[in-house]
């Protein structure tokens, strides 16, 4: 399995992170099988598009929330990264509160 776990829709409360805020989160590394998906499709157009990252950020965003990673933007990313043999994959990951 890719991922630890698909689901869909974001189980954790808004956040309201600006893309801005995300720009100042240090990227780093993660494992695709730790990464909870908050989508269950996938647009294959974006999966195959040479430039999907063109107007978007260059790393996925992920929610620490309840000890667990939620990728809420990258889905693309991340599965391209798998179709490539790889295990990881370079995101930002936002630590939100457990209220």
């Amino acid at each position: 399995m890719i991922f630890k776990r698909v689901g869909e829709g974001r189980p954790y409360p808004d956040h309201g992170t600006s893309q801005r805020a995300w720009s100042v989160v240090p990227p780093r590394a993660v494992r695709l099988d730790q990464l909870v998906t908050t989508k269950s499709q996938l647009d294959l157009a974006t999966l195959l598009s040479e430039d999907s990252t063109f107007y978007g950020d260059l790393f996925a965003h992920v929610v620490e929330w309840r000890g667990e990673l939620f990728l809420e933007d990258g889905l693309h990313r991340a599965v391209r990264a798998a179709l490539r043999q790889r295990t990881v994959v370079h995101a930002r990951i936002l630590e939100l509160a457990d209220d």
